[in-house]
């Protein structure tokens, strides 16, 4: 009887997966960029598990996550350039940043903001201050659309081919992937609790 109401509910989320996936994909990467907490890395490395199994389509989730990555970059660069220091003094601690951090990235960022930008997505914290810091600086928008497309499509392909590679090698059935999925969805939350504790401390 559980297995049987396991195995139901792993459907019923595949079923929903299926049905939204992409605009889930989409609206995590938006999120995760301008700094609300969303488990990037994590989901995409389970949407390459389920392009593995035919789920979902490769180039329709690239395409989905590149742009709700990029929309967020470009929403965060218009909120520093048009909102300034002020903007992160204020807000700042919602993506980890006070003055100190911000003195310190603002002067990075004036010797390597190419480098914040285009890698910058490998780095939780790195990746949500680095568009609001180019607004603030003024760093060219053309350039910075350029650099953070490219950017969040290498860093997406990179987790979505992992999942994919893992998936097709590891044989992992289809029906556990939802479990999978809320493993590392526990995680992420367990995460955030620990990291808002220990600020607290």
């Amino acid at each position: 009887m559980v297995k049987g109401i396991s195995l139901m509910e792993a459907n019923n989320m595949l079923a929903y997966i299926q049905s939204h996936g992409y605009i889930v994909l989409f609206l995590s990467m938006f999120f995760g960029i301008v700094g609300i907490p969303a488990p990037e890395e994590s989901l995409l490395f389970l949407v390459g598990m389920l392009i593995s199994h035919e789920q979902l389509h490769f180039i329709k989730s690239l395409l989905f996550a590149t742009v709700g990555a990029t929309v967020g970059m470009v929403a965060a660069y218009v909120a520093g350039y048009t909102f300034g220091s002020p903007f992160l003094f204020k807000c700042g601690h919602y993506i980890g940043v006070n003055r100190r951090r911000f003195r310190y990235a603002y002067r990075q960022f004036r010797k390597h903001g190419k480098l914040f930008i285009l890698f910058g997505y490998y780095l939780p914290g790195v990746r949500q201050i680095s568009p609001y810091m180019a607004g603030v600086v003024r760093f060219p928008f053309p350039l910075f659309l350029l650099l953070s497309f490219f950017g969040s499509l290498v860093w997406i392909s990179l987790f979505l081919c992992l999942g994919k590679f893992l998936g097709e090698k590891l044989h992992i059935p289809l029906h556990v992937i939802p479990f999978i999925a809320l493993f590392f969805f526990v995680l992420f939350i367990g995460g955030m609790y620990m990291n808002k504790k220990r600020k607290n401390t």
